[in-house]
């Protein structure tokens, strides 16, 4: 394994500054072992002027009846319900995006929000976001990769769960697969579903919530420690796409509310470090890390300020490893490990480890 970890390196990995380039991709350690993922997005909120003027980001709107969301009411997606504050615009509002959930109706629609990454192809990597969630109760504060229904890995908040009287405040941790499918959904029956007590208050301050996306395995983190697992046929093998959501619906088993007065979730940041699942995308970062004279694989720091890219002016984003957005492969291939061991280019299909 060690001739293949050379042929991918050709040096020490090390911890870099923005300013130096990443050419085979970014290291995250898992476990004992390390994971090299060769595609980012990285966008501090605070920064970013416009959500409609940033490359990585885009707010869609679209309405779901309450029978769709089994509550008594329906979500109404609108980007009315998102918005960001820039670092240094003397708002007395904390910097970043803000996603709102309204505590009116409309047409028997609850007003909500969602954010979603323009790359489509996302497939392992390690996911990170900086929230603070709200304290009003009766909304469902999410941030999850999805491909569709059966694949999709979700952290969710639901507020009316907190108790800060008795220092409860649970996570909820759902992957949905086939299985949950079979159970009408329902990850609990399908083993798929774990409820965490974090040890703070998510409502007092920005923590950052991690889960790592792997073949046959997931793992959850808050504010970098372990705090659940899963594994076995149920986890994703396709790529996906990002989703930041804030929403709704009344209904009493799930969401709650919706909320006596508007709620927003706020967020500082996301980090996302990845392979794709598109075949040309691997092929370009195979052929540009094979030829290219330093081959360079960055550590991840765990440190929340620390960006690869330059976070001074983010009106235009594009933060995807100089890719502004790539190519999206509806086929949405997989590529094991056995392949990463075979063909040098397969560098930007898996991962290397020692």
């Amino acid at each position: 394994m060690n001739f293949f970890w050379a042929l991918c390196l050709t040096g020490i990995l090390r911890r870099v500054s923005a300013s130096e380039d990443c050419d085979c991709g970014y290291a995250a350690k898992v476990g004992n072992s390390r994971h090299v993922f060769t595609d980012l997005i990285e966008t501090d909120f605070g920064k970013v002027a416009s959500l409609s003027r940033n490359a990585d980001w885009f707010s869609p709107e679209f309405n779901r009846t309450g029978d769709r969301v089994r509550g008594p009411l329906g979500e109404q997606f609108s980007r009315n319900n998102v918005d960001t504050v820039v670092e240094g615009s003397g708002s007395d509002q904390a910097p970043g995006l803000r996603m709102f959930v309204r505590n009116s109706t409309v047409d028997g629609m609850v007003p909500v929000a969602e954010v979603d990454s323009t790359r489509q192809e996302i497939q392992w990597g390690s996911f990170r976001v900086s929230m603070q969630v709200p304290d009003v109760a009766g909304t469902c504060a999410a941030f999850f990769w999805y491909h569709n229904d059966t694949q999709e890995i979700d952290l969710e908040f639901l507020t009316k769960e907190f108790d800060p009287g008795n220092n409860t405040f649970p996570l909820n941790l759902v992957v949905h697969s086939l299985e949950s499918q079979a159970d009408d959904y329902d990850p609990v029956e399908a083993g798929s579903f774990v409820k965490v007590q974090l040890p703070f208050n998510p409502t007092t301050a920005f923590h950052e919530y991690r889960f790592d996306y792997l073949p046959g395995r997931i793992i959850f983190y808050a504010d970098g420690d372990t705090i659940a697992e899963m594994d076995g046929p149920g986890v994703p093998t396709a790529g996906g796409h990002l989703i930041l959501q804030h929403w709704s619906s009344g209904n009493p088993l799930w969401s709650g509310g919706p909320p006596t007065e508007d709620a927003v979730l706020n967020i500082r940041y996301v980090k996302a470090y990845f392979n794709s699942s598109s075949v040309e995308r691997r092929e370009e970062l195979a052929r540009g890390c094979t030829d290219s004279a330093t081959q360079n694989v960055c550590d991840i720091p765990n440190d929340e300020d620390f960006f690869f890219n330059d976070q001074d002016s983010d009106d235009q984003g594009g933060q995807n490893g100089g890719d502004d957005g790539g190519p999206e492969d509806s086929t949405n291939h997989l590529y094991p490990l056995s392949t990463w061991g075979i063909l040098a280019a397969s560098l930007a299909a898996t991962f290397c480890y020692v």
